[in-house]
């Protein structure tokens, strides 16, 4: 008996008052899943562009949803849902996951390509010097609640299996250069859905995971509950789900306080964030039928299918995946504006993965001869009871009390609402901050007066990089221009006497963005006084226009050459000659 008193209280004594949970996944497992969620993003977006912000506040009909088309997926390379965030993820690759936030608002600054929304007024703010967190701030952003860190923000699950922290801290940094309250929120919630899908196959287990990772009590988490329960309500009636949140999300303004739109086309993260949600619930693990449905949901109907695809393929896994999504990649191309091609993508997310496993409490082991990642769990609802869902090769170890709950709890910023924000910081980029910022008013004026003497540019655009080409399109000392907004065209002005007796003309050599092709366009509309001489759109390569003046002889005019926007796709204006005639 007393032997067995002895065997028992050893028994006891081995077992530790409080254990850390580790999740195990070998590299080669992380890197497949990964892989697969890039490809479901790629998928997603180009499946649903042709779609997008064409129906809002409707149904996309069911034939007006376009056929999967394994050529489609090499459209992926010139979208912004990829781009922009593989600028965060440069950034991180240059600098480490402790990039500081002021140097990803510089990088992101100096970036070239065309965006929209909160990028486009978060990007303007950095480039006029307002420092990171401001420039996603309400008082300087009236974009803050806007979809754009959420359709960005899948890198940071992709590089943080099992650890929703970091897509947590990396929506603070990168997030915040454009995004603020629920426009915040809505990226950290991807993030943290990512994470998860590469333990966990149970879709409402990973929505609930990306839930745990941003403030209860915000309008976003409120949605993500509403969408949860009308599926549980009608779980296979997803019109139903619709019409409610349209019923909330779209036509109650109380949810659209902070987004920049208040008409049918709504580009608030909320609603489109519930679309994403209603393609991974009703989408029932189905590939095609989760992208249709987040499409057919309409709104920005390529972003949110690529979302919902790419949590969805990251639980699956490229080695899983149908060759239709993939067999026709061309691997070799690189991602407009990036270093990346597909494979060097995945090179830098694993490397970068490998950083993040090691920097928040884990282990890279050998488990025959294959690295494994070994993950400390996170779990969000530290205090209530945990269920542990192992991964592959799953081990326990142990540490204090202490130590546990700070390990398992995310730590999540108190709940800021974009129309009732903190005072702004009031911060700004010092001189040599700017000093390396590329794109700065006073450079793209001083451009237009050396090489057009005379001429006065004003509401030009940051987007797509303006200014100075030393070459474009066979022709040296070319001036690039881009519209300040969807309705305010780029506007050169300058005042011009025209002779008496001559026949006097305007000599314009201009073309458009990317001139071998003909689907990029702008308007170039000439006036004299207020008078429109000519309006002409302008697409592919130079083109020589001439205007007669002959009319204001003997008069002093005021010349406007306007970049006016058309379409808002790739609306740059490039500029060669701008010169005044007389014979």
């Amino acid at each position: 008996m007393k032997k067995l008193v002895l065997m028992i209280l050893f028994f006891v004594s081995a077992i530790p008052l409080s254990a850390q949970e580790y999740r195990e996944i070998p590299v080669n497992v992380y890197r497949d899943k990964m892989k697969a969620g890039w490809i479901g993003q790629i998928a997603g977006v180009c499946w649903g562009a042709p779609t997008e912000f064409k129906f809002n506040g409707i149904i996309i009909p069911e034939n007006k949803m376009p056929q999967w088309n394994p050529e489609m997926i090499n459209n992926a390379f010139g979208q912004d849902d990829l781009y922009v965030e593989m600028t965060f993820l440069r950034s991180l690759e240059q600098y480490g996951l402790n990039v500081s936030q002021r140097q990803a608002g510089i990088d992101f600054a100096n970036s070239s390509y065309q965006v929209w929304a909160a990028n486009n007024a978060g990007r303007t703010n950095l480039r006029r010097g307002i420092a990171p967190p401001d420039s996603g701030h309400p008082a300087f952003n009236i974009h803050a609640d806007d979809i754009d860190y959420q359709i960005e923000a899948d890198y940071s699950g992709l590089i943080a299996p099992g650890l929703p922290q970091v897509a947590i801290e990396l929506g603070e940094k990168f997030g915040g250069l454009m995004n603020y309250g629920d426009g915040l929120y809505a990226g950290q919630f991807v993030g943290g859905m990512y994470a998860e899908a590469f333990f966990e196959s149970d879709i409402k287990k990973i929505i609930d995971a990306g839930l745990a990772c941003i403030p209860q009590d915000s309008q976003y988490a409120e949605m993500v509950r509403d969408v949860l329960r009308w599926y549980d309500e009608n779980p296979n009636d997803w019109t139903t789900c619709w019409q409610k949140i349209n019923e909330k999300y779209q036509k109650n303004k109380d949810y659209r306080r902070l987004t920049y739109n208040t008409g049918d086309s709504n580009i608030d993260a909320k609603i489109n964030g519930a679309y994403i949600l209603v393609g991974l619930l009703y989408g029932k693990g189905d590939l095609d039928q989760t992208i249709i449905l987040s499409t057919r949901c309409g709104q920005d109907s390529d972003c949110n299918p690529s979302n919902a695809g790419g949590v969805l393929f990251t639980t699956l896994g490229f080695s899983k995946l149908p060759p239709r999504f993939s067999e026709k990649l061309d691997e070799t191309k690189k991602f407009s504006y990036t270093a990346y091609d597909f494979p060097a993508l995945v090179d830098v997310c694993e490397k970068l993965a490998r950083q993040a496993v090691l920097q928040y409490g884990g282990r890279i082991v050998k488990r025959n001869g294959e690295d494994v990642f070994s993950i400390p769990v996170q779990n969000s609802f530290s205090g209530q009871k945990k269920t542990v869902r192992r991964g592959l090769l799953g081990r326990r170890a142990t540490t204090s009390a202490t130590a546990l709950s700070k390990q398992l709890k995310p730590q999540l910023k108190p709940y800021k609402p974009s129309w009732q924000p903190d005072p702004p910081q009031n911060v700004r980029f010092t001189e040599a901050e700017l000093q390396l910022i590329n794109f700065r008013d006073y450079e793209l004026t001083e451009v237009v007066a050396k090489f057009f003497p005379g001429w006065r540019l004003t509401d030009c655009g940051p987007d797509m990089d303006p200014g100075f080409r030393a070459e474009y399109s066979g022709k040296k000392n070319v001036v690039m221009t881009h519209p300040k907004s969807r309705g305010e065209a780029c506007v050169l002005t300058k005042n011009v006497t025209i002779p008496k007796n001559k026949k006097t003309t305007l000599k314009l050599v201009v073309a458009a963005h990317d001139a071998a092709k003909a689907e990029f366009d702008w308007e170039l509309i000439v006036k004299a006084d207020g008078k429109e001489l000519l309006k002409q759109r302008i697409a592919g390569d130079w083109k020589e226009i001439t205007v007669d003046l002959s009319g204001y002889a003997g008069k002093t005019v005021k010349l406007e050459l306007l970049n006016q926007p058309n379409g808002w796709s790739y609306e740059a204006g490039y500029w060669h000659e701008i010169s005044i005639q007389s014979k």
